[in-house]
């Protein structure tokens, strides 16, 4: 039996994802903010598979408490087998480019607390000595864009961190997964025009999962995004600045 540990765990793709595990038998640790909605969430996923489901409320900007809830994942499941980072925000530009209140707490939710959570959790994979921890960051990191620069910069931190982290404890047998969505149609996204390529988070979820088993080190969700991504990337400088995106 799996163990699963999903942090964020009310956002469409973690919920998307864990109903993947439940199928599976899979003991399920949920982390995220609303008790209530893990509630529902816990109660849906025992009906879909999974008999143990237990979960935790955090803040994830509250640093001072992830160790207790990590201590509580541990003594619950004994062992982590999967360990997914699905927090996160989308910010509003400009309100990020207005107040430097609004763009350091968003930095901290996208990218100071992933970081924080992984640096806690990496020892503890590091004793057992095998694991995936999988940590969604995003196609926005690849580069800076006018559009969401604040929001990109936060997880480029993430991937970086997350590049670092697994030659680290690739060494004891643990893999570290970097996954970069592009646009995914959740309730985060609802008022975005929608066009072909937005995926549907059951989509992603099936990707994120099959990446876990493969031992995968970074994917790109859907696929066609590292194409795209390479070539954005590879756009000249002074070509870029002209440009809208």
């Amino acid at each position: 039996m799996q163990k699963v540990v999903i942090i964020g765990a009310t956002s469409a793709i973690a919920e998307a994802t864990a109903r993947l595990y439940a199928a599976r038998g899979a003991q399920l640790f949920l982390v995220a903010r609303n008790a209530a909605r893990l509630d529902d969430i816990s109660a849906d996923l025992r009906v879909r598979g999974s008999q143990d489901v237990f979960h935790a409320s955090l803040d994830v900007n509250d640093l001072h408490e992830h160790a207790r809830v990590i201590n509580q994942i541990w003594t619950t499941l004994g062992h982590v087998d999967v360990a997914l980072l699905a927090h996160g925000t989308l910010p509003d530009q400009v309100q990020c480019e207005t107040s430097v209140d609004v763009a350091m707490k968003e930095f901290a939710t996208n990218g100071t607390s992933t970081i924080a959570l992984l640096t806690a959790m990496a020892s503890r994979f590091e004793a057992q000595r095998k694991g995936v921890i999988a940590i969604i960051s995003s196609v926005a990191g690849d580069r800076g864009r006018q559009s969401n620069y604040l929001y990109g910069s936060a997880k480029a931190a993430v991937s970086a961190f997350a590049s670092g982290l697994r030659q680290r404890l690739s060494k004891v047998g643990v893999n570290v997964l970097t996954i970069k969505p592009g646009f995914v149609d959740t309730p985060m996204t609802r008022d975005f025009k929608k066009g072909a390529l937005w995926a549907k988070p059951d989509g992603i979820a099936h990707g994120i999962v099959r990446a876990a088993d493969r031992g995968r080190s970074v994917v790109y969700l859907p696929w066609f995004w590292l194409p795209i991504m390479l070539i954005i990337q590879h756009i000249p400088e002074f070509v870029f600045k002209r440009i809208k995106l």
